[in-house]
């Protein structure tokens, strides 16, 4: 498998090209006869669950968050070759977004400057508030 192309979606994660499923078809919508005739729609399909490409912690990540099946089409473009590209910058894309793993957030305490800085604001907006009231008329 030394020669056979490859797909990289992140810096670790890659997968044979022979993986990857083509369709494509007439882009809708306007375009006149060169619409019509074309087949510049491109869709790319991915098989997560059948997949021998993938390890093991990938494979369950992606079918945990994109399902058995991925799939990206492009349709911009008038030429398959451009259409062809954008579908796998797509597919890439997705991918990537679904195997990206967020730091777990760690709660953080607020600090006494800070408490102390919020209870002063909270006293200064309480007197603002208490001055918009009518004017006392109790003189002695």
């Amino acid at each position: 498998m030394s020669g056979a192309r490859r797909f990289r979606i992140t810096s670790t994660v890659v997968i044979p090209f022979e993986e990857l499923e083509w369709r494509v078809d007439t882009s809708g919508g306007p375009g006149g006869q060169h619409a019509n005739v074309t087949r510049s729609r491109v869709e790319v399909r991915f098989d997560i669950a059948a997949s021998r490409g993938l390890g093991e912690r990938a494979k369950a990540r992606l079918l945990e968050r994109l399902g058995p099946v991925v799939r990206a089409g492009a349709g911009d473009a008038r030429s398959q070759s451009r259409n062809r590209e954008l579908a796998l910058e797509r597919l890439r894309e997705r991918m990537a977004d679904a195997l990206r793993v967020d730091r777990p957030r760690r709660p953080t305490t607020p600090t006494t400057s800070s408490r102390r800085r919020r209870v002063d604001d909270k006293k200064r907006r309480g007197e603002v508030k208490r001055d918009r009231g009518s004017p006392r008329t109790d003189f002695d």
